[in-house]
Formats: C-alpha cells, structure tokens, sequence
C-alpha cells in the first residue's frame, strides 16, 4: 500500500514533461504553419483551406449584419432582414456574396456583452484536459451552473513556472439558442459560434459544439491536391529508384566491361610473358650448346683429307657420324680436345670397303657448352697421338 503515493508521485512528473512537450510542439505547429500560410499568395492560401475566412452573422434589430474575418482584420458585407431569410427555403446568401464568401465558413457572432470571460491560471499538467478542468471551475468562476451555459476556452500564454494563462469563455445557452432560433434555415450551416471580442474580432472560440460543420467546398479540390501530391511523391520515388537502378545496371555494366578488358589485357600480358620466357630457354638452350654450323666447321677442319662423311646428324646432345676412311682408327685422335664436344668414340666394329679400300666407321660424341671452335691441330701430331 505504501509504493502506491511513490509510484503515482513518480508518474507525475513524467506526465507534466508530456504535456509540456505537446503543448510546445502544438505551439510551434501553429506558428510554424501560419508563418509557412503567410509566404503563401492570396489564391494559394485559399485553394488549400490556409486563408482563414470567415463569415460572421450578426443578429440584432431585426436583421442580420454579414461580417467577412479575414487575415485578423474585419469587413462589414450587408445586412439582411431576418424574415426573409427565414422565409426562404435555399441558401438566402447565394444571390447576395461573392462565390469565395459564400463558401466560407459561418460563425454566428454573439455580443461581447452576451458571455462572461475568465482569465485563470492552471497548471501544464492539465492542457491535454483543459475542457473538462474548466467545467469543474464554472460554478466558482461564474454565478451560473455548467449546466445552463456553453463554454470554451483558450490558451493566452505559457509561463516559465510551469502554468498556463487561459481564458475561459462561458456564455448562457438561453442566449445562445436564441441566436440560433434568429438565424432561422441559415443556423443549419453554422460552423460554430464565437463571440466578439471587440477590437481583437473574433476571439476564436466555439460555443456550440454541437453545431453541425458547413462542409468546406474546397475540401474536395483539397483532397484531391493531396491524392495527386501522393501520386506524384510516389511517381518521384519510383523515378529515382528508376533512375538509380538503371545507373547501377549502367555501372555493373561497365565494371564488367573493364573486368573483360583487364582480363583480355592480363591474358596478352601473360602471353607475352611466356613468349619472352620461351624466347629466353630457346636463347639458353641456344647458348648451352654449339651452333650446327660451328660443328660442321670444326669437323671439317678436324677431320683429315682422307675421310669422306656419309651422315652427319645431331640428334639432341648427340653427335653421329657415318663415313669412310683410311685412317678410320685414328678419328678420335683427331676429334679429341675439341671445346665443341667431348668423349669421341667409336661405335661398333669397322668394316672394310673393298671398293674404296677403306674402313666404314660410325663415331659418336657429346656436345659441349657452346665455345669458339680450336685450331686444327696438326694430322701427323694427331696420329701420333692416336698410337
């Protein structure tokens, strides 16, 4: 039982923060769109319901004094005997105003002399119930019954403490239904009943709850300018979103584009790469090896007069030779110390030829790191050396 005085003491301040905080935005709504209405032309403020026209009726002696509220400032229009317009069974004001007045919504005018205004001081925490806290002070405010009156109210300031300035605005309903009764046909399309300040005109109230709301002509065209405003965000979105997918296809597009570009370059810079790499195993294979023609030259300085050649081949590292000579046993004497080739040797048996009188030989050797080819040693040196 003791945590519940905690728990609602707890809540208050919340509650008093929230309605400080929604009576603030509420505050800085209302100015922020009267400022925005204000930079608005005269026309514009008019389609869109933001010109705050008014038509205020008059009754008194007889007749009814059509009043235009305007941007603050009051217009005397005409007065209009009370019994033909109770008499006439369609608008009476059709014929007599301009379309844009007609339109406007009515307000029956009460004199100031006919309410009673109270200025009160109440706390923040009741601005989101003002209506209800101000039916509860009518008994000690005024000398009637909340029953007998119709009451409004409005918020004249904010003060730094936490309090509100309000003026409650309370007039009898015997006086209210009168007007009404006055107004004859025109009460049905009464939007509310205010009551005349003076020099300030109207002071914005509505005594008359009740009464049925006029419904606004440019309440259509409003909507539709919302629907097509709707339409139309929604059309610009859809075009951005349009825009910045086929802006990302273009993109994607040209990032492939480049990738194939980059992959078609990396495959020709690959291609040559292994072009130069080819080129620089042929150069060193190339170069590891003697020339064929530096062997040939130095076979045919090397080998003597007396041998003819019936094959030369270089089969890899290989060096073959097939031929006839005189002096068959002494061409590895010759073939020796060459920087061309090395381990001469000959291979099988020789075989006479009885038409040329020399022996057919075969003699192999193993090609060298390439170098220049030696001198051609002396042939009695060599077949001295070869015995």
């Amino acid at each position: 039982m003791s945590a519940t005085p905690a728990a609602s003491g707890e809540a208050a301040p919340g509650r008093l923060r929230g309605s400080r905080l929604r009576l603030r935005l509420r505050a800085f709504l209302s100015w922020w769109a009267a400022g925005l209405s204000s930079w608005l032309p005269a026309r514009a403020r008019e389609l869109f319901g933001l010109a705050g026209r008014r038509l205020l009726l008059r009754t008194g002696d007889g007749q009814v004094q059509l009043v235009l509220f305007e941007d603050g400032a009051t217009r005397a229009l005409a007065d209009v005997p009370l019994a033909p317009v109770a008499d006439d069974a369609g608008d009476p004001l059709a014929s007599l105003l301009a379309p844009h007045v007609v339109d406007a919504p009515r307000w029956l005018l009460l004199p100031a002399r006919a309410g009673l205004r109270r200025r009160l001081v109440l706390p923040e925490a009741a601005a989101d119930r003002l209506h209800d806290v101000l039916g509860f002070e009518i008994d000690r405010q005024t000398p009637f019954a909340a029953a007998d009156v119709r009451y409004d109210h409005r918020v004249l300031g904010q003060r730094g403490d936490g309090q509100l300035d309000v003026e409650l605005v309370v007039v009898p309903r015997a006086t209210i239904d009168a007007g009404l009764a006055a107004l004859g046909p025109l009460a049905s399309t009464l939007a509310g009943v205010d009551l005349d300040g003076g020099d300030e005109g109207p002071l914005g109230v509505n005594l008359a709850h009740q009464a049925r709301r006029r419904e606004d002509p440019q309440r259509r065209i409003q909507w539709v300018l919302a629907a097509a405003a709707v339409v139309f965000t929604a059309l610009g979105l859809w075009q951005i979103r349009d825009n910045r997918a086929a802006a990302a296809d273009a993109l994607e597009a040209r990032v492939e584009a480049d990738a194939a570009r980059a992959r078609t370059a990396s495959a020709q810079r690959q291609q040559l790469t292994d072009l130069r790499e080819g080129l620089a195993f042929l150069q060193a294979q190339r170069a590891a090896r003697p020339t064929t023609v530096a062997v040939l030259d130095e076979l045919a300085r090397r080998l003597p007069d007396t041998t003819s050649l019936e094959k030369a081949a270089i089969e890899g590292d290989r060096i073959l030779l097939i031929g006839l000579s005189t002096e068959a046993s002494a061409l590895v004497g010759y073939l020796e110390g060459s920087p061309l080739w090395r381990a001469p040797a000959l291979a099988g048996a020789l075989q006479n030829d009885p038409r040329s009188r020399a022996d057919r030989f075969t003699l192999t050797a193993e090609l060298a790191p390439g170098a220049a080819p030696a001198a051609r040693p002396d042939p009695e040196t060599a077949r001295a050396a070869s015995r």
